[in-house]
């Protein structure tokens, strides 16, 4: 985060030089705001999903009431999403605002313990905050993005007449506009996939058992490849397993991490 932040600042600088690092400040600080009180609001309505009611989901209720007591959480707001792919995700800016998200396709082909090993991987995402954490990432580095295609379009249209006056270096700045935006999503994606490592752990613990998870994940992969969901890649991070399928070097800027070296820690955990 630390990284993010200081490469925002430092790339707004060599773009437009202080008036740049300002701007980019202040466009952090803006695009921050929104994103920590409204960002659960507009994941959970970009995939229609429907908040339900014990009486509603009673089976669901009670697996999600159980993992949070041992998780030492409040009970969160559970969502279903009418989505064929099985995936689930949690979201909110802390653990009293909290909300899982499973769709109807994870509780199909999944059995109860193995929906208890993914919903105790989401109630970890929601104990870590690592839904904020996430959002915050990709909002910085979307905004390194967009300072990056902001100076192109001003080159393009000969809006930077005054280099010299404003500090900053046009060659510098030139190269930032190429490797700036590509090193901040190298940087959102070790974020990203540092945190499924984490969510797995502490999943594992709330659950009891780190086979259930594991079990879960080997099913969710193989369903993920033939199932599609027409997902957002801004959010694709959120979700247990990643909702894009894609080969080559898509995989190099992967929010998850290989899905084989999760399952072996996951059956590593088991065997200590």
């Amino acid at each position: 985060m630390v990284a993010l932040t200081l490469m925002l600042i430092f790339i707004g600088g060599l773009i437009g030089g202080k008036s740049g690092m300002t701007m980019a400040l202040v466009m952090a600080f803006g695009m921050n705001f929104i994103t920590y009180w409204f960002s659960d609001k507009i994941v959970l309505k970009m995939y229609g999903a429907q908040q339900v009611s014990e009486a509603d989901a009673p089976e669901l209720h009670a697996m999600v009431r159980r993992l949070a007591q041992k998780a030492g959480l409040p009970m969160p707001k559970v969502y279903i999403m009418d989505q064929d792919q099985p995936n689930a995700f949690a979201t909110g800016r802390n653990p009293e605002h909290g909300a899982v998200a499973v769709t109807t396709g994870i509780m199909r082909i999944l059995s109860r313990e193995e929906l208890e090993g993914v919903l105790a991987h989401e109630l970890a995402h929601i104990r870590h905050r690592d839904i904020l954490v996430g959002t915050v990432a990709a909002t910085i580095a979307g905004a390194i993005s967009y300072l990056a295609q902001m100076a192109q379009w001003a080159m393009i249209f000969g809006g930077r007449s005054s280099d010299e006056e404003n500090g900053s270096n046009p060659v510098a700045a030139l190269v930032m506009m190429i490797v700036g935006p590509i090193a901040a999503m190298m940087v959102q994606m070790a974020i990203s996939r540092s945190r499924e490592y984490g969510a797995d752990a502490g999943g594992a613990e709330i659950s009891g058992n780190p086979l259930h998870l594991a079990g879960a994940l080997r099913k969710l992969h193989m369903a993920s490849q033939r199932i599609p969901m027409d997902a957002n890649p801004a959010t694709s991070h959120m979700f247990i397993v990643n909702p894009l399928s894609g080969g080559g070097l898509l995989k190099l800027f992967s929010t998850h991490p290989p899905m084989e070296e999760r399952i072996a820690r996951l059956e590593s955990m088991r065997r200590r």
